[in-house]
């Protein structure tokens, strides 16, 4: 990382110019992934990124270059082009810094680089070997070890000066079973903000059963009947469907450009009563938190609905700009080749006070989403949809039979005003989020909700 005396430099050079604001954001990042097949290591791969970003701002315009080299013979070019962009004036002024010290929320006690490969890659084996011995219909066992050490530092021209260490850690295994002719898959992919300490807790092998038990639960699947019905869907990632139809609509990055659904509707019901819902960046360890945002501020616990009304937006510098509001300390980036924008952290929606068994009471045809897949939703109408990855059909208040070939269709506005009861089995699970600033990591999570009437895609013919 670049000493102070030259971050001051630069920032000073970066002032003198039409710019009102000027920030670098420096990274040396360190990623490795062991991928094993059956027991047998396929790959082992390691890569490494280092590279520097330079924002000027004026006003609501912004220019933004980057450089993988942090020497005066790579950065000073490209503070000329962009000063030259902004407009220069020629002003002499002195940026002073200022380091921000604080207590890492996130500490890493088993730093995966003092590992040997040999024993990353027994974490494996262990999953792989307890999927297989889950049931003898499992033929096949993907495994991936991600493991991330990113170090970053931001300076300002306000003159700050702060730097975070963040260490992520996934295990993602996807089982195979089949019988006959009929093949299916069953995948698990939990992580956190954690060193290898996070395999304790969360063991290889119950991440291998997890995945076995969907494939054999695929198996036996019929095809899903289709139609308006009542849906649960179950905690943990459940919530991708928050996360994409609500909560991308809640970053302003859309809503300053009066392209989302929620644009000027703070302070008014865009939930049923019973939803609240938070995007936290300071959970201790989780998978998308951080300790400070990529605009150098101290992450925060942001409520954006109570009780069905929106209280708050995922808000960055530059859109905070556009929307004359403060920053919430959302900015996030995939790297040093991003621009930083608004983005989610850890987003949920809160516990409620109902019982699992409750959601089921009264319904006389509906299905049970236990685990959701990918999906796609439009920010600006609202339209989602989504795949249940695993699936059961509701008969008169029963869980009953697994079904293959579901999906969720509908619009975020209508989903959030049709869910009236809300469980009290909060989860949160792990995903990669992508847009505008690159793909970042992000946690997902509800307790189990029920949806009074959505749209079910299904393949079953009736």
């Amino acid at each position: 990382m670049l000493n102070q005396e030259t971050l001051e430099k630069y920032l000073s050079l970066c002032m003198s110019s039409d710019a009102d604001f000027a920030e670098i954001y420096e990274e040396n990042e360190v990623s490795e992934t062991i991928s094993v097949l059956n027991e047998k290591v396929e790959d082992i791969a390691e890569s490494f990124v280092s590279g520097i970003g330079i924002r000027l701002y004026k006003g609501i315009q912004t220019v933004y270059a980057y450089s993988n080299e942090t020497d005066e013979a790579s950065v000073l070019p490209l503070i000329k082009d962009l000063t030259e962009a902004i407009g220069r004036n020629g002003k002499q002024i002195s940026v002073v810094l200022k380091r921000v010290e604080y207590e890492n929320r996130h500490p890493a006690r088993i730093d995966f680089e003092k590992v040997s490969a040999e024993d990353k890659t027994a974490l494996l084996s262990r999953a792989v070997k307890a999927a297989k011995e889950a049931d003898e219909r499992i033929v096949k066992v993907q495994a991936k070890l991600l493991n991330v050490r990113q170090e970053v530092q931001i300076s300002n021209s306000e003159g700050r000066l702060i730097g975070d260490t963040r260490v992520r850690t996934r295990m993602m295994v996807d089982a195979f079973a089949q019988e006959g002719d009929n093949f299916q898959s069953g995948g698990d992919r939990p992580g956190a903000g954690m060193g290898l300490e996070f395999y304790e807790t969360v063991t290889p092998e119950q991440i291998g059963k997890e995945a076995a038990r969907g494939a054999i639960v695929n198996l036996g699947a019929k095809d899903c009947p289709s139609g308006k019905m009542t849906v649960i869907i179950d905690n943990a990632f459940g919530g991708v469907i928050f996360h994409e139809a609500c909560g991308h609509a809640l970053e302003a990055s859309s809503v300053s450009k009066n392209q989302s659904v929620f644009s000027g509707k703070l302070g008014t019901q865009i939930a049923a009563p019973c939803v609240s819902a938070v995007d936290d960046g300071t959970i201790p360890n989780a998978w998308g938190s951080q300790n400070i945002d990529d605009e150098g501020n101290f992450q925060k616990r942001r409520v954006l609905i109570k009780d069905g009304i929106l209280t708050s937006y995922m808000i960055d510098r530059l859109n905070g700009r556009r929307m004359n509001a403060e920053s919430t300390s959302s900015s996030r980036r995939q790297s040093y080749r991003f621009e930083p924008t608004s983005r989610m952290s850890n987003t949920f929606i809160c516990e409620g006070d109902a019982s699992f068994d409750e959601l089921f009471e009264g319904v006389e045809k509906g299905l049970y989403a236990k685990k959701m897949g990918g999906g796609s939703v439009n920010p600006q109408t609202g339209e989602f949809n989504f795949a249940v990855k695993e699936g059961y059909m509701i008969e008169n208040g029963k869980i009953t039979y697994p079904v293959k070939g579901a999906s969720l269709i509908g619009n975020g506005r209508d989903i959030l005003m049709n869910i009236d009861k809300v469980c009290s089995n909060l989860e949160r699970g792990q995903g990669m989020c992508g847009a505008a600033s690159g793909s970042i990591p992000t946690d997902v999570g509800q307790p189990a909700i029920r949806v009074t009437s959505i749209t079910v895609g299904g393949t079953a013919n009736e």
